[in-house]
This record gives structure tokens, sequence and C-alpha cells, in this order.
């Protein structure tokens, strides 16, 4: 199995857009686990939401609720016409993780909610870098991943995809400066869109950036 690119990632999903949103394209079709989780999460954050792989934009809809500032942001020019078509007023722009479209720390908040899942592992730290960039001193990152051996590859439906712990996640996490502050694992129940266990974390950002030097094992 391949190493995906960025223009691979949003190809694969532009191929699939219409069957991702059959299957997962609205909250009434997602875990009521997660939606409790992110909603938790969203009302203890404070400024902008930034829905980091937005998709068709269902979560960012459920970010904006309440009269919250939410953005999405994604690869994928397909999912980006649909969520701008579903959610009309809600701004969602196409763009890379890796060169986030906003000023140091203007962002209170940032999920992404499965949307690490492709990045090759090695590119991980830098992403995390960038979120850490954009957040404001005591903003939050909601991560949701699939669990099991950290960095271990698996053949995921769209684009090749990667396993993750909280414990391999939280020590890059303390490289970008983000303390981890809540997590969560669970398997999967009859029902589920996926079988795989799922994970979250909820890491808080320190003040200032920190500069990240990668862990020996993920230089290339």
């Amino acid at each position: 199995m391949g190493r995906a690119s960025d223009p691979d990632i949003a190809a694969a999903y532009d191929a699939r857009a219409a069957d991702y949103v059959a299957l997962a394209g609205s909250i009434e079709q997602m875990d009521a686990r997660d939606a409790a989780v992110i909603a938790g999460w969203r009302d203890g954050t404070r400024g902008l939401l930034l829905d980091a792989g937005c998709g068709p934009g269902q979560w960012t809809e459920f970010l904006s609720r309440g009269g919250r500032e939410a953005r999405g942001i994604d690869l994928s020019a397909e999912f980006i016409e649909m969520a701008r078509r579903r959610h009309s007023s809600i701004p969602f722009e196409i763009g890379s993780f890796r060169d986030l479209p906003f000023e140091a720390e203007s962002v209170g908040g940032i999920l992404a909610w499965y949307s690490l899942i492709h990045t090759p592992p090695a590119d991980v730290p830098e992403i995390l870098d960038e979120f850490a960039r954009v957040l404001a001193p005591g903003g939050s990152i909601l991560i949701g991943y699939f669990d099991g051996e950290p960095r271990e590859p698996f053949a995921h439906a769209v684009a090749p995809a990667y396993f993750w712990s909280a414990d391999a996640l939280a020590e890059m996490l303390a490289a970008a400066g983000f303390e981890v502050v809540a997590s969560d694992s669970r398997g999967r129940e009859p029902g589920e869109i996926s079988t795989r266990p799922h994970g979250s974390l909820v890491a808080r950002a320190a003040a200032g950036t920190l500069v990240h030097t990668q862990p020996e094992e993920d230089r290339a």
C-alpha cells in the first residue's frame, strides 16, 4: 500500500464523494456518542471553530449551532462544493492542513474528526505544528481516529490510512506544544458505520508556538 499525497487523497474523495454522503453525510447517520463528545467540546471552546477535513459539512454545521462561528476546510473540491450547497451560510474552502489560511492565534478550536488518518505518520507532526500556529492560547483540538497499533497502515475504502493510539498522538501533541486533557476509546457496536475501534482525544494549546523536532522514528 503506497503513501498517499494530498492530491491523491483529494482525487480519491472526489471520486467517492457521493458514496460518502449516502453513507455518512448527515448527523443522524453518526453515532450519538460521537455527537455528544463533539457537542461537549464545542460548548467548552471559545472563538472560531475550524472543521479540518470537513467533508460535506455535516460536522461544520453541527459546530455552528447555538450561534457559533464555524468554518470548514477540505482537500476535496467535490466535498467543498457539496458543503457550500448544503450549508450556504457557512464558509467552506479547499485547502491543506499544511498551510491553513488563518492568522496566528486566530482560531479557538479545531475539529480533526478522522481527518488525519490518511496523513503519512512522518507528516503528522508538521500538521500539528500548523494547528498550534493558528490556535489561540488555551484553544483546543479534538481528534478522532481509528484506535490500533500506531502508524500501522490499513486498507481504507477510499485511500490508504493509518491507526493511531492515544499515547502515540499525545507524544507528538506534546512536542507541538499541546497538553492532552481528555481521551476516550471504545469498540464498535452493531449498526455503526465502521467496525474498527474508535479513539478520540482533546488537547489544549499552550501559550506560544513551539518549534517541533521530529522523533527519530518519524524522519524520512
